[in-house]
């Protein structure tokens, strides 16, 4: 099971956090913390697989962000790598060619699509054409919405 999702820019700035697994504030703060440090402290053509507490912690980075997954030490490292590379293909599917502007300024839009491919640390979804078919929907259903509300009521 998944227990985080963190992606960070390489400056160190938390762009999107989803926590699977219940834990305070301030444990949250140490976690991030500690992955920014230890995944930015990493030279580039290091492994992407690392052990931390009794976590693996996967991460690859894309453009100017670092995606980082944390699973637990039973799950294998090749399907968590995949389940990043699944999400950064159905953001840039949405966005075409996602960036960190699109995630700063559409985050609402990017945890619509995480939540619509994981629930709960475990893959809802495999096929990203039914994900995008569920986001195509939503986005169909709020344009409806808000021409309905825009129109006057008498």
């Amino acid at each position: 099971m998944m227990r985080f999702l963190l992606l960070f820019s390489r400056q160190g700035k938390l762009r999107l956090q989803k926590w699977f697994t219940p834990m305070s504030e301030r444990e949250k703060k140490k976690i991030i913390r500690d992955m920014t440090t230890m995944v930015l402290a990493r030279q580039p053509r290091s492994c992407n697989f690392l052990h931390w507490k009794d976590l693996k912690v996967i991460y690859k980075r894309y453009a100017s962000l670092y995606f980082c997954l944390a699973i637990e030490n039973q799950e294998n490292e090749l399907i968590a790598l995949e389940v990043i590379h699944r999400y950064v293909e159905l953001l840039d599917k949405y966005f075409g060619n996602v960036c960190e502007l699109d995630i700063i300024f559409n985050f609402e839009k990017a945890y619509f699509i995480l939540d619509e491919f994981i629930i709960g640390g475990e893959i809802q979804e495999t096929s990203k054409q039914m994900v995008n078919r569920s986001i195509e929907a939503s986005d169909m259903l709020q344009e409806t919405m808000e021409e309905y509300m825009s129109k006057p009521a008498f």
